[in-house]
């Protein structure tokens, strides 16, 4: 690849920048070039804004201190926000599906966010994840449900087993979503509806 780099014809710099955009997911050689030569085409206050807003993001985005989702503050918006059901909690693998969820306007209570799922063939568990911090919140704060969100894929049903296994002894009412959302499918590509039935749907774990 290094060689590749400095023999480009577009010179080092330019291949620098496609290399860089072919690390994003889902970007292939052939778009990160589309996508490199669509900045060299821009001004450059266009490109400083967009390098400017790749930078402010790195710098100001963090995790919320409870409940991990993506937030400028210790607390996220929806943490902050007292009016929602305190006592339920609904855990996701990754922001992207509180995103999701919310869309649909059928939950109105709070999230926790593991930051993925446990997946023992690419060296991710429990330990990886922000599971402790969940069962413990749950205990402190006195959650009387958990609703499990997470995707409905051979790993993320195991995580939520995982989970409901931890807490059987706890008096919590744990849940899941009805399968409104098909079997292997991930909760980012489900359009509102699905959502909004499947959190009405849910039941029993």
């Amino acid at each position: 690849m290094k060689q590749e780099t400095q023999d480009h014809p577009y010179g080092k710099t330019v291949a620098t920048l496609i290399e860089e955009f072919g690390h994003l997911p889902g970007i292939g050689r052939k778009t990160a070039e589309r996508l490199a030569n669509h900045v060299l085409a821009t001004s450059a206050d266009e490109a400083n804004r967009l390098a400017d807003a790749i930078r402010n993001v790195k710098l100001s985005v963090k995790r919320c201190s409870m409940c991990f989702n993506l937030t400028e503050d210790t607390l996220c918006r929806i943490c902050r926000d007292t009016r929602r059901d305190q006592h339920s909690v609904c855990v996701v693998e990754q922001p992207r599906d509180v995103v999701a969820l919310e869309s649909s306007g059928a939950f109105t209570g709070l999230y926790h966010v593991l930051g993925g799922r446990i997946a023992p063939l690419e060296g991710i568990g429990p330990e990886d994840l922000t599971i402790h911090q969940l069962v413990h919140r749950i205990r402190k704060q006195g959650i009387t449900e958990l609703v499990m969100a997470t995707n409905p894929t051979l790993e993320g049903d195991g995580t939520s087993l995982y989970i409901t296994n931890l807490l059987q002894n706890d008096n919590v009412k744990i849940t899941r979503l009805a399968r409104g959302i098909a079997s292997g499918s991930v909760l980012e590509f489900a359009n509102r509806e699905m959502l909004a039935d499947a959190l009405r749907g849910r039941q029993k774990f």
